[in-house]
């Protein structure tokens, strides 16, 4: 069954992020989604153990994760900001980072290093805890059986074509956009 992209054209209009920003950032995503569905169909008519169906298997993931990381980080963003509301996230945060806004200072400190990437606030449900990640690559450095529960892309296709090199108004735009009933719902999984 190949996948579609996911229509988000209800983002445009987000404080801080131009229209063509967006529409060039959903034309990218778009492209992930058909690679995804060519390389399933590859590997659909290949014989597994040949040299070309093995490496059209190590790069599925990147394109794999690439697609589902964009569809996580639309879908935490809206137009209706509204502020973490008290409850089972916010307490969490506040439990592990000792306030909210040592989180807030710590995850955007994470987005601003140097290199692109996505930063990913994931809970790990076994232990309880939640991490602030940096992740380099679509397809290396998550944290295995952890829920991304908030999504932020720091490739320069997210913020170059409105901020130039200036990451850390992009990330002071992107927590003005958060939709915090959107991470909350992960929260709960």
């Amino acid at each position: 069954m190949p996948y579609e992209a996911k229509n988000y054209e209800n983002l445009i209009g987000l404080e801080g992020l131009s229209e063509q920003l967006l529409k060039n950032h959903f034309t990218f995503y778009g492209g992930y989604v058909s690679n995804t569905n060519k390389l399933l169909e590859f590997l659909d008519a290949k014989e597994p153990g040949t040299p070309e169906y093995s490496e059209v298997q190590r790069r599925f993931g990147w394109e794999w994760n690439g697609m589902r990381l964009h569809e996580y980080y639309f879908e935490n963003l809206t137009k209706d900001f509204k502020p973490l509301a008290d409850g089972d996230l916010k307490n969490k945060i506040e439990k592990i980072y000792g306030s909210f806004e040592k989180w807030q200072k710590n995850f955007m400190s994470v987005g601003a290093m140097r290199g692109i990437g996505w930063v990913v606030l994931y809970y790990d449900k076994q232990s309880g805890n939640l991490f602030n990640v940096w992740i380099n690559e679509h397809d290396a450095g998550h944290f295995a059986g952890a829920a991304p529960l908030l999504v932020m892309d720091v490739f320069e296709h997210a913020y170059m074509l409105d901020y130039g090199i200036k990451k850390a108004d992009y990330i002071e735009a992107f927590f003005k956009n958060i939709n915090w009933s959107v991470a909350s719902e992960r929260f709960g999984v």
